[in-house]
This record gives C-alpha cells, structure tokens and sequence, in this order.
C-alpha cells in the first residue's frame, strides 16, 4: 500500500488516480489520513492532476481545524492503493495465485441459496392461505339472497379482493 513519494510527480498521478473514485484518503469525510498525505505533499499539485488538487484545496481549508478531525494518524505508506511501492514500506508483495480469495465471493447466488429461497417462499405461502379471511353464516333464503351477501362483502373493496363459496347450507 502507499501513494510513493509524493513530492515526485509519479506519486502525485498515484494520488490523483486514487482520489479519482474518492473523495477522501479513508471514509467519507476528512479525517487524520487526509492530514497526513496533505503533509507530506510539499505544494499544490499541478491543474492536470485535477482530483488531487481538487482533494488537497478542500482538505488545507481545514487548516486549523486538523487536530480535531476524526481517526489517528498511521504511517504514510499504510494510505493509498495497494501493490505501489513506497520507501517506507519497501515494494509491494507479489500476488499470490493460490490464495486468491475472489473464488469465495458468490455474486450471482448458488443453488444452496435457491433451494433456501424455494422453502422460504413455501413456507411464506402456507401462513398467507393459513392467515385468509374466512366467515362461516347461516342464510335463509326467503330473507336474505347469496348474491346480495356477496355484494356486501365485495363492496370493501379495499379489504376485500374477491369472494368464494367454500360450502353452501340452504334452510
């Protein structure tokens, strides 16, 4: 990890390619990693580098407030991308092709995970027809007709989405 030296023009595009996704050295706002690579640049990067400029005028407006700003200072080559290589760390580790842990990562799910989701949707199913509003009623005919019943019930539309006779007594 590390940016280089940042008083040569390499470290500065190293910077500046990093804070091209960012906007701070670590987290979302400015904190005591941000004052420690602003440290260690000894002036404004130049116009072409334009998301390290960019970084370093918004972190130098908290020149008097960078003793209050969140976190704890770690050395200067812990900051930054890993694989560079930096006086202070020495050079970069050689990946490793064995213990490549990007096999582990399944983005698009497996069918472990399909069968949980197929039981679960099951499972969900079941309570919903166990929880469905069932009323049981005596009608007489001569007084009151199914249809009008019916149309009772249907009328809370927003309660009610359609009506079904499970069993039918006729006195």
């Amino acid at each position: 990890m590390g940016f280089g030296d940042l008083k040569s023009p390499a470290g500065l595009k190293v910077l500046n390619g990093f804070l091209s996704e960012r906007s701070y050295i670590e987290g979302f706002v400015p904190s005591q990693a941000d004052v420690a690579v602003f440290e260690a640049i000894s002036s404004p990067p130049p116009a072409d580098l334009c998301h390290a400029l960019r970084w370093y005028n918004h972190i130098r407006s908290y020149q008097n407030q960078k003793g209050s700003l969140p976190g704890v200072k770690k050395p200067l080559g812990q900051y930054g991308p890993a694989g560079v290589a930096d006086a202070t760390t020495g050079p970069a580790p050689a990946a490793d092709d064995e213990d490549d842990d990007d096999d582990d990562i399944d983005l698009f799910g497996s069918d472990d995970e399909d069968a949980d989701a197929a039981r679960l949707k099951e499972q969900r199913v079941a309570e919903y027809a166990a929880k469905k509003l069932q009323i049981g009623c005596v009608v007489e005919d001569d007084k009151v007709g199914t249809d009008i019943l019916e149309d009772q019930i249907t009328a809370f539309e927003d309660f009610v989405q359609s009506m079904d006779v499970a069993a039918f007594n006729k006195i």
